[in-house]
């Protein structure tokens, strides 16, 4: 039985099957963990969830940034970016089953010794307290009351956790950290304007995995999101967004017992949109 990390999909599902066929994966055998931002800006997001769909509890998803994107913008809640490639979705016969099955995935996972999110996790929460935040949003989405939570979704305030917030404001500072994160400083105050490289932290900022002190130091961390940072091996570190969508590869990482014994394995992708012709989130 092997054990899969997988970076940032979106939508580039030739480059999946690509990956499986390298892996040589069996559903009946092996299990994929996914990062998040399954679909949008690739050409064939619906490719990918049908892809997903079929392998069921072989495949186990999160969902990222652009992942309640397309459920927002088919909840008429959002309007499509600049560059977002979701119609392939939006108008499939089985459209309503794709979005079903998205809005029941997991916003964090913890596997094998690893937490898994899309993208960071804010510096005052321990592993316990990042699942037990993922729930609320879990819960949100696949209640009754998954289109007023989506409604109240956006926006970059509050930009700071407290145990004290609640309802909207609460759900949304879990989301961005859980979806959107790349820097923020050691009170967990997060930038989330900002989307370069490590380099391009704005003043008294950090990438969240460098903050001193965060509660998930002693964790092994999985994550993808950030293509400008690209693959990141530490011992307590493992970032998976190396760009597919640009052009770059789509990477896998088999979990061995060890970080030392991990493997990396990718595959060269198709460039389906350049940086410039989107809005980056």
């Amino acid at each position: 039985m092997a054990l899969y990390l997988i970076g940032d999909v979106q939508g580039c599902d030739s480059a999946l099957g690509n990956l499986l066929t390298t892996l040589d994966f069996s559903a009946s055998r092996d299990t994929l963990y996914l990062l998040g931002d399954l679909v949008n800006r690739g050409p064939d997001s619906a490719g990918v969830l049908r892809r997903l769909m079929r392998l069921g509890h072989s495949a186990r998803c999160l969902l990222g940034n652009h992942d309640l994107s397309l459920l927002a913008v088919a909840s008429q809640l959002r309007a499509p970016h600049r560059g977002d490639t979701m119609d392939g979705v939006l108008q499939a016969d089985d459209r309503a089953a794709m979005l079903d099955w998205l809005r029941h995935q997991r916003m964090a996972m913890h596997e094998h010794g690893v937490l898994m999110v899309h993208a960071g996790v804010l510096p005052q929460w321990d592993v316990s307290a990042t699942l037990a935040l993922a729930t609320e949003v879990e819960s949100a989405l696949r209640g009754p009351g998954m289109t007023d939570f989506l409604a109240h979704m956006y926006g970059n305030e509050p930009a700071q956790w407290s145990d004290s917030l609640v309802g909207n404001d609460r759900l949304r500072v879990i989301v961005n950290a859980l979806t959107r994160l790349r820097f923020c400083t050691a009170e967990g105050v997060m930038d989330l304007k900002t989307s370069g490289g490590p380099e391009a932290a704005p003043a008294g900022f950090l990438p969240w995995f460098d903050v001193p002190g965060r509660k998930t130091a002693g964790a092994v961390v999985a994550f993808g999101h950030w293509s400008t940072l690209g693959l990141l091996r530490r011992p307590d570190i493992i970032s998976l967004d190396t760009g597919c969508v640009w052009g770059g590869c789509l990477s896998a990482i088999r979990l061995g017992a060890t970080r030392d014994a991990d493997e990396l394995i990718q595959v060269k992708c198709v460039q389906a949109q350049a940086p410039g012709q989107v809005t980056r989130t």
